[in-house]
């Protein structure tokens, strides 16, 4: 048989076993509602969550973006990790959550007990995480953090609520205590309008 011949067959050989492999994979009984990962992102996304931990700034950032691209084969490993005790590392998992905006994670996230509590930040990004998702219950956490004292807690509030809305309601972080507290009620009124919606929709009119 010549060569190139010979080639052909193995490469048709090794693609035919990695298919086989795939679908024994995709058809693997499994407790999880979730698409699996391969071995192979199983094995990354191990090695990228064992790091999580340990990276601080625009590298975690970077994780958290990442794994929020990997989408639904990541949902059971970032559900699990919300229930870490160490509030930074909870926060960055609901964080990758939020970001994926799949509706469908709203009642997992509500089923999980959380380990780490009283922790200002993590409370902000549970918040900013539902509202994401579809579901605004937490939204007045939100607006309780455009009174916080921190120009960073009020700004990263009011980004939150912006990109949850669509609009800011003309709140300016950085307007002096008066008028922040005239913009935050107006942001209490616009909440207090809704509260019989249950889930909000994600845009407003």
């Amino acid at each position: 048989m010549p060569r190139r011949s010979i080639a052909c067959v193995a490469f048709v050989s090794l693609l035919a076993a990695a298919c086989v492999t795939t679908d024994e994979h995709q058809h693997s009984p499994s407790n999880s509602r979730w698409l699996e990962p391969s071995s192979t992102l199983r094995q990354k996304l191990d090695d990228e969550l064992a790091r999580l931990p340990w990276t601080h700034g625009v590298e975690r950032v970077e994780q958290i973006q990442w794994l929020a691209a990997v989408g639904e084969p990541a949902y059971d490993a970032l559900l699990k990790l919300c229930e870490d005790k160490r509030p930074d590392v909870a926060a960055s998992a609901v964080a990758a959550l939020g970001a994926t905006g799949d509706s469908r994670l709203v009642e997992p996230l509500q089923a999980v007990e959380w380990n780490a509590t009283g922790d200002r930040a993590l409370e902000f990004e549970q918040a900013r995480a539902f509202a994401r998702l579809g579901d605004w219950s937490r939204v007045d956490v939100l607006i309780g953090g455009l009174e916080d004292e921190s120009l960073w807690a009020r700004s990263w509030s009011i980004q939150a609520l912006r990109e949850a809305t669509g609009q800011d309601l003309g709140f300016d972080p950085k307007a002096d205590a008066t008028q922040r507290t005239e913009m935050v009620a107006k942001w209490r009124a616009w909440l207090a309008s809704r509260n019989g919606e249950g889930i909000l929709a994600r845009r407003t009119p």
